[in-house]
């Protein structure tokens, strides 16, 4: 018999959930301004929506959802403190005044803050816990503020949009070391991944002074922590598993190939693409193909743990994964040879195997909830 949630815990959890609004709607807003760059002939909301389509799923949608998340595991570790809950709200507050005729810098001030507050937040938890996993993301979330910090100033988005990358890929990258742990990695595995994550910041150091040698020096990074990832990740032993624990190895290993794409196109290209097809491969084989996969194979564990709905597994859910990344070759394809066509349609796949995401993950939520027994 399924055991009841307490009153107490109910209320959290709905006080949790208008954070979630937040990020839903940046996202749902994101994906929108997505297609309308890609081409397709839309109604674009606000005039100025189409060129916030990055700020709105970096840190609209996943500064809010990654802060969230942070939040929430500190708020509970320290009897319910709330204040650890400003940095959610101030990222999508950043994102709904994204849609409001207001100057740059409130919405970008905005979510500045928020990102400030994550590093404050990983500041106590390194302090709590002095690991090398809560080390790296805290970087990753210092690497978010210097972005914000950028696009607050003024800077172009290309010199932003490494620094926004490099938070994801680092947040990912420690959680993924903080669940190697149980594989008692040996020392020159941890060094080689630390040599990795310094030569990745080196990158992004050198952008700032010569956009296209810093560039390429972080897809060199990006190579080494994909190839890092593939052989110690958990997932290889994982992928031999059954239901739900096999679905989020088919989630993860892919993304980890894109993620080495995404550095041979680094590499490759540097900075010499600051907008057009060839830059769109360069930041979605990443953004797309490495952290959406991340996401749909995390999202049946982050939320329980931030709503407390459970989300039963299905196979439905390789629905949306497999559309995902048919979707993305199909993009990428288009993108490197500069067939505009091809390349609208798989960006707008892309965008179906999202919303497929949330639609099945919300079907499943509705059925595991009928399946639950009835409580008095």
């Amino acid at each position: 018999m399924a055991r009841p949630v307490p009153a107490q815990s109910r209320v959290r959890y709905r006080q949790r959930a208008p954070l979630m609004i937040l990020a839903a709607l940046a996202l749902l807003a994101g994906l929108w301004a997505g297609l309308i760059r890609l081409g397709w002939q839309l109604p674009p909301l606000a005039l100025q929506l189409p060129a916030q389509h990055g700020p709105l799923m970096v840190s609209g949608f996943l500064g809010t959802l990654i802060s969230l998340e942070r939040a929430v595991a500190l708020s509970q570790n320290q009897n319910g403190v709330r204040l650890y809950y400003l940095s959610p709200l101030l990222a999508g507050l950043g994102a709904v005044t994204l849609f409001l005729t207001l100057p740059t810098a409130v919405p970008r001030g905005l979510s500045t803050l928020g990102a400030l507050g994550l590093v404050l937040i990983f500041v106590v938890i390194y302090r709590l816990q002095p690991t090398i996993d809560h080390g790296v993301m805290g970087m990753g979330a210092f690497m978010w503020l210097v972005g914000n910090g950028l696009w607050l100033i003024g800077k172009p988005v290309f010199q932003v949009v490494p620094w926004w990358a490099g938070f994801l890929i680092l947040t990912i990258a420690g959680e993924r070391l903080e669940l190697a742990r149980v594989l008692l990695l040996k020392q020159t595995a941890r060094n080689s991944f630390l040599a990795i994550i310094g030569l990745f910041l080196a990158g992004l150091l050198v952008s700032l002074i010569s956009l296209d040698f810093g560039i390429r020096l972080a897809g060199i990074a990006l190579l080494g922590l994909g190839y890092w990832l593939l052989r110690f990740d958990i997932a290889r032993r994982t992928i031999r598993q059954k239901g739900l624990t096999r679905y989020i190895a088919a989630c993860l290993l892919p993304g980890y190939v894109w993620l080495i794409v995404g550095g041979l196109f680094w590499l490759t290209y540097g900075g010499q693409y600051v907008a057009g097809p060839v830059y769109d491969a360069l930041l979605h084989t990443i953004f797309l193909g490495f952290v959406f996969s991340m996401i749909f194979g995390h999202a049946p564990v982050i939320i329980p743990a931030v709503l407390g709905i459970k989300v039963p597994y299905t196979p439905l859910f390789y629905t949306h994964l497999v559309l995902l990344h048919i979707s993305l070759v199909l993009r990428v394809v288009g993108d490197w040879l500069l067939w505009l066509p091809l390349r609208r349609w798989g960006g707008l796949l892309n965008e179906v195997a999202i919303l497929g995401f949330l639609l099945i993950t919300a079907v499943a939520v509705r059925r595991g909830k009928k399946n639950e027994p009835s409580r008095k």
